[in-house]
């Protein structure tokens, strides 16, 4: 499958070859949602997003590696040296690093702005020396950089059936949407590198603290109050997903199905959070195996029609943004959720 998804994309040299498989790998280890939803790509798009993929993953690791002894210093250190050699790359200077290579070459096939790379490591230096973020308008400064540029950095890879930048707001609202559910998801382990992704006033709302979250998550025991923290993080999950699900039907159609599958997955660990009773400082809540097999399928079913459609030179309708999401609900401010 490797050797035909680097022939579809036209990527003969062989030591980008071998750059696009190391992307490739740490995908399938690492990002498996993300990967499965890959697959659903026409061949000749995913050695591309392996790239993005590769070098966001390169980069988190530096930050957020529990197993390493390094200081925030030296995760200074590494981070700088990785925007030196991405720099040079995108420069064609040359990288030895064959994430970079592969990312360079992604950026200039698909005219991928650099800013956004720029952007994501300047958040990523944030998580070494911030560790909590006072309102959801300042977490939002963080997730554009963090979030809502690989949205954008994916765009031009996916193409689009409208302008660009009519696509671009809703594209970088799901990569925001994306990582919300994972600092919902991952709180716990978040805490554990000093971290919580909950904005202070969303605590203060429900008659806590970060103190409070700390003493949950060492003694295992439960607080009624965090758990409403949490159910109205949720929500306010929900409202982004909503945002960013118009953008689907903007997509070129042999995308779409792809990134519906991963829309369905992603806010699906939203509904197994509310199942596990939002005790996300105690376990990792995850889609049942069945589910995400069931949502897969599907996705393949919608991609194997669209490119049959697309071989035999039909127009492809542009659907509906519908896709199975939790149900509506008003939108309301984050903090007032109970209030309701």
């Amino acid at each position: 499958m490797t050797v035909r998804e680097l022939d579809a994309a036209g990527i003969h040299d062989p030591a980008l070859r071998a750059a696009y498989t190391h992307c490739r790998g740490l995908n399938a280890r690492h990002g498996k949602t993300y990967f499965l939803a890959t697959r659903l790509l026409p061949v000749d798009r995913r050695p591309a997003v392996h790239a993005l993929y590769g070098f966001a993953r390169w980069a988190d690791d530096i930050v957020d590696d529990l197993d390493s002894s390094a200081t925030p210093a030296e995760r200074g250190h590494a981070l700088l040296a990785l925007e030196a050699q991405l720099e040079a790359g995108l420069r064609r200077e040359g990288a030895t690093e064959p994430v970079i290579r592969a990312l360079a070459d992604t950026a200039r096939r698909y005219g991928i702005d650099r800013v956004h790379f720029t952007d994501f490591l300047a958040s990523m230096r944030s998580d070494l020396t911030v560790g909590g973020y006072a309102s959801y308008e300042e977490l939002g400064r963080y997730m554009h950089g963090s979030a809502a540029v690989i949205g954008l950095q994916m765009l031009p890879v996916l193409g689009t059936v409208t302008p660009r930048e009519e696509a671009a707001p809703h594209a970088a609202a799901l990569g925001v949407a994306f990582q919300l559910t994972n600092f919902l998801r991952d709180v716990g382990e978040d805490l554990d590198r000093g971290r919580l992704y909950l904005p202070a006033e969303l605590l203060a709302a429900h008659g806590v603290d970060r103190e409070r979250f700390e003493w949950s998550r060492r003694t295992g025991a439960r607080d009624t109050r965090i758990t409403d923290v949490l159910r109205a993080a949720a929500a306010h999950n929900r409202a982004v997903y909503r945002d960013a699900l118009p953008g689907i039907a903007m997509l070129a159609a042999v995308s779409r199905p792809c990134i519906r599958t991963a829309f369905v997955l992603y806010s699906g660990i939203l509904d197994a959070i509310a199942a596990d009773g939002y005790a996300v400082l105690h376990r990792r809540s995850v889609v049942p195996r069945r589910r995400r097999a069931v949502v897969a399928l599907d996705g393949l079913v919608r991609a194997v029609a669209v490119r049959a459609v697309s071989r035999r030179g039909e127009e492809v309708p542009v659907a509906g943004p519908s896709c199975a999401s939790p149900s509506p609900r008003p939108r309301v401010s984050p903090v007032r959720e109970e209030a309701r």
